[in-house]
């Protein structure tokens, strides 16, 4: 498989959709029912359909994952869980670090498969938050890689 990365289009929606749904219930099982519902009611209709994104698509224009960035920050990045280990991840990082050879992100504490995702990609902390960005309590690892 060949695995290629595009901008999103409008049509991508629903398929970033389901690939945020299907990441978050395999990677964050810390997320109360509540908290899930409300955040993929955010996602669902302010961030994906209004985002620019990268998608990694494999040889049929599947979308399998796409990454949201603000310059060098990574917003988002979300695998879909049948994908997972099939280096879609890597390949939405090295493409973000052609254009931004420091790059930045926060992942979820309790996320210990993200956080290995990206020690294994060369991110070490520089930081951490006691809560995420709209103050639930989901601790944040600023990471960076050099």
């Amino acid at each position: 498989m060949t695995i290629s990365i595009r901008s999103s289009r409008s049509s991508d929606f629903p398929r970033t959709l389901d690939i945020w749904r299907s990441a978050v219930v395999a990677t964050h099982d810390f997320l109360s029912a509540e908290d899930f519902a409300a955040i993929e009611e955010m996602v669902a209709a302010h961030y994906l359909p209004q985002a620019e994104l990268w998608i990694a698509a494999d040889d049929d224009d599947i979308a399998l994952g796409f990454m949201g960035m603000t310059g060098a920050q990574i917003d988002s990045l979300f695998v879909h869980a049948g994908a997972h280990g099939r280096g879609v991840g890597p390949a939405l990082v090295e493409h973000a670090a052609v254009v931004h050879p420091v790059l930045t992100v926060d992942v979820n504490e309790q996320n210990t498969s993200g956080a290995g995702f990206y020690a294994r990609l060369g991110f070490v902390a520089v930081g951490r938050s006691p809560v995420d960005d709209d103050g639930r309590p989901y601790p944040l690892l600023h990471l960076r890689r050099p």
